[in-house]
């Protein structure tokens, strides 16, 4: 279980993984991280940054394209937190992806997928790679079911710790290479889990990765305005500090709700939130669509409601969504977005005073760009905005070339791209494309 402490202005959900240069600086500085995975000494010291490049690559499946074998071996898991702790024996069906080879030395992934798990069924997510011309061993980037087990559901949805080797080590969501190491080429592995003798049989409607080497920069040039500028989508404000307290049980409460109350803002953007039926059980009933997201994207083994995939899987289970994991290059790249009327979850890190009119810092910080003034600075959904417990209080403008600098450098970029299935991505880069 991650340890826990609080920043003086206010705890927030880290991001975790590429936060790299803001972490590091906030530890110099003598700031208190909140709610890490792991040793965030130790995380920096992995940082694999280096080189003068940025890339990052996207590869996904679909459809046809996800032609599962037969259930035909078994496999007996006991889920580490269920009160029981005994082992159930799940049918298992499997898909391998193509290999993908990105055409650079990858040093970080992260995969996202979209799923149905009636049941008591559930997925799980695995990733292996080849270093040096060898390959390697498999890493587990995720076991998901879209309900708990006191809902219904098959499992405590759950990344695996613990999992390190000389090559490389998964940081809750994301695999991470050893300084001096980097894969040529990464393939992914999704199995079905079912219990014998049952029908509960989990889909899979999109899988995909988004593989990253990323350069060692702290500082990045002010993109160009592009199309979105004059643009703002309506996208509903949440603050997260309006949870403050709320089921303790599920990542202390609001305080650290940044995630799930940025991905509940677009869900109901597009019009796809919980019912009142479905929010039934939250007490107080606040804008508890916030509560019920964190208690459907919350990993057990992290200890928080800040998993990447889990946020995305859980938006791609609401009406007809699709959700994934990247990076982009720049607010250029999240303008075309915008254009195209997607809302982006973005993941951010800065001290106090470098993104004025925050009024906080943090090492980790999820909030939704929702569009640009006509000068291209950006419109974003703040939950933790003036840390005020007030809905009205949440949309903010940022400065576009500080609000740039703590996102791209210090979490390589990262969004959450939620949409329906009918509504079409803006045209990806045709050099290393990353969606």
């Amino acid at each position: 279980m991650p340890s826990r402490s609080t920043v003086s202005a206010a705890p927030f959900q880290p991001s975790r993984r590429s936060l790299l240069a803001g972490a590091a600086a906030g530890a110099a500085a003598g700031a208190a991280l909140v709610g890490v995975s792991d040793a965030p000494g130790a995380r920096a010291a992995e940082s694999k940054k280096g080189g003068a490049d940025r890339h990052v690559h996207y590869t996904s499946w679909s459809g046809s394209d996800l032609v599962f074998g037969p259930f035909d071996r078994t496999l007996d898991y006991t889920d580490p937190h269920a009160t029981a702790g005994t082992p159930v024996t799940y049918e298992v069906a499997t898909w391998t992806s193509p290999v993908v080879a990105p055409g650079f030395g990858l040093t970080e992934l992260v995969a996202s997928w979209n799923a149905a798990t009636p049941g008591g069924s559930w997925v799980e997510v695995r990733v292996r790679g080849t270093s040096a011309g060898t390959t390697t061993k498999d890493y587990v980037l995720g076991r998901w079911a879209s309900e708990d087990p006191a809902d219904g559901g098959g499992i405590h949805r759950t990344s695996v710790a613990g999992q390190g080797d000389t090559v490389a080590t998964v940081f809750t969501d994301t695999l991470a290479t050893r300084t001096g190491y980097s894969l040529t080429d990464w393939q992914l592995e999704v199995r079905l889990l079912r219990p014998r003798g049952t029908s509960d049989t989990p889909c899979v409607s999109v899988v995909g990765a988004m593989a990253s080497a990323l350069p060692d920069a702290k500082k990045v040039p002010r993109s160009p305005n592009g199309p979105a500028c004059g643009t703002t989508l309506d996208v509903p404000t949440y603050s997260q500090e309006v949870h403050v307290g709320h089921y303790p049980q599920w990542d202390n409460g609001g305080e650290a709700w940044c995630s799930p109350t940025s991905t509940s803002m677009v869900v109901a953007y597009w019009g796809a939130g919980p019912t009142a039926s479905e929010t039934a059980w939250v007490d107080p009933p606040v804008d508890a669509q916030v509560d019920f997201t964190a208690r459907n994207v919350f990993d057990y083994t992290y200890d928080g409601a800040g998993n990447w995939p889990f946020n995305t899987a859980y938006a791609a289970t609401r009406a007809d969504l699709r959700g994934f994991v990247t990076r982009l290059r720049t607010l250029t790249e999240a303008e075309a977005f915008i254009a195209a009327g997607i809302p982006l979850v973005v993941s951010v890190s800065f001290k106090k005073g470098e993104l004025t009119g925050a009024g906080y810092g943090t090492n980790g910080h999820l909030m939704v760009v929702v569009g640009f003034t006509p000068s291209g600075d950006v419109v974003c959904n703040d939950p933790a905005s003036h840390l005020v417990a007030s809905d009205d209080q949440v949309r903010v403008v940022y400065d576009r070339e500080q609000f740039e600098n703590v996102w791209v450098p210090h979490s390589g970029g990262i969004v959450y791209v939620i949409r329906p299935a009918d509504r079409p991505l803006p045209p990806a880069p045709a050099h290393e494309p990353n969606w």
